[in-house]
């Protein structure tokens, strides 16, 4: 297969729209914790790209996408690159029209932001250094494996299950994994005591804005191709995040005002909920995937909050969550015109239970192993901060800056 210049230019346009989606998640947690953590949370962000992007070329990109070993890893085969050049891709035995090399690095900004999305469970405790050596385990351990799972040709791809974007691969691993993190960790110093209430409400907004304005490379781009299966994910996907913002806000409506915050939360749960399923569903059911996660989400949040949990920038809620109800619809909603394969709803029972099977594997799989590794990190080198580093806060303990 010769490279396609349309696809190419495509793929390379969607890696920089997915890109700016790790400081995305880093503005958009910076504006939610206080003042004296705003720099930290925002460099999490930053950190996390730097340390994947450095472990998905040494490693983390053969592990996911080498030669199937048993169906659960990659091979080293393509330790440092190797073999992965200019050429067409081929991944999973398929060959795709794009050059090796620009597939490696759009698949290498999806493990980016998936990092940064897990820093909502350790927010305004978490120790720089016990971070920097988490990021990589948590990349090599759990990231590549599920990577693999469902991209590369591992076991959850030979079941039949479906994740076009990432709704199990990137969403529910990172939503899953924030609340390991945070159970470890525990609770912030004054939790449920003292106002933790958000610093800065329009950067919040600026990073929902980036990462709407982002997810349409995310999504779009793993059509691989400038067609018209891309120009259908483009399109359920502004329009589940449409539904998704409307349905929290008028559910956060009943309790109160209609905040910006449950706005772009909203917005972020029909993004996360249609990713798996963008290049399978049509646009009328992408009104329903996004409506019904964001009403799910916001039940997640209030749950979460009654239950005393602090993994308080939602990461579980939206992500976790979210990414769950999406691989779920997946299975009900797919039609044979969109994506090639049907349904529950067009008669494919048995979508429907590979859904289900790869969705909760990714779960077991993704909590398990992430609580293991946080503990493991916190035992060793330390995980979280002193009671002083925390108070004084973290731009200062850990940077030795602040906003003034």
């Amino acid at each position: 297969m010769d490279i396609d210049t349309g696809a190419t230019a495509w793929v390379l346009a969607s890696t920089a729209l997915v890109m700016i989606m790790t400081p995305g998640v880093g503005l958009f947690y910076g504006g939610l914790v206080r003042k004296k953590n705003l720099i930290n949370m925002i460099a999490l962000s930053l950190v996390a790209f730097a340390v994947v992007s450095l472990q998905w070329v040494l490693f983390g990109y053969s592990l996911a996408f080498g030669p199937d070993v048993g169906g659960f890893i990659g091979s080293l085969a393509n330790l440092g690159l190797a073999g992965v050049g200019q050429g067409t891709a081929v991944v999973a035995g398929t060959e795709l029209p794009v050059p090796a090399l620009l597939y490696m690095v759009f698949q290498l900004v999806f493990a980016t932001v998936t990092m940064a999305i897990i820093t909502s469970g350790m927010a305004e405790r978490v120790k720089w250094s016990g971070f920097l050596v988490f990021a990589v385990l948590w990349t090599t351990i759990v990231y590549d494996p599920l990577a693999h799972w469902v991209w590369g040709g591992g076991w959850t791809a030979q079941l039949g299950a479906l994740d076009f974007a990432g709704g199990t691969v990137v969403h529910i691993s990172s939503g899953f994994g924030a609340l390991a993190v945070a159970l470890v960790l525990g609770k912030r110093m004054g939790f449920g005591e003292h106002s933790m209430e958000p610093n800065n409400i329009p950067v919040t907004l600026l990073g929902a804005a980036l990462l709407w304005f982002g997810w349409f490379g995310f999504n779009s781009g793993s059509a691989i191709a400038a067609n018209g299966l891309a120009a259908n994910a483009f399109v359920v996907t502004n329009t589940a995040a449409a539904a998704g913002a409307i349905a929290w806000m008028l559910a956060s409506w009943v309790h109160g005002k209609p905040a910006s915050l449950g706005l772009v939360s909203g917005a972020i749960a029909g993004l996360v909920a249609i990713t798996p399923a963008a290049g399978f569903v049509d646009t009328m059911s992408s009104i329903v995937i996004g409506a019904v996660a964001g009403l799910l989400c916001y039940g997640m949040m209030l749950f979460r909050i009654r239950k005393g949990l602090d993994e308080s920038l939602d990461a579980w809620a939206v992500h976790g969550m979210g990414g769950l109800w999406g691989a779920l619809a997946t299975g009900i909603f797919a039609v044979a015109v969109v994506g090639g394969k049907d349904g529950l709803l067009a008669g494919n029972a048995q979508q429907f239970i590979s859904q289900c099977i790869g969705a909760f594997a990714a779960i077991a799989y993704a909590f398990i192993l992430t609580y293991v590794l946080a503990l493991a990190v916190e035992k060793t080198i330390g995980l979280r901060v002193s009671e002083e580093e925390e108070y004084v806060g973290l731009d200062i303990s850990q940077h030795g800056e602040r906003i003034h």
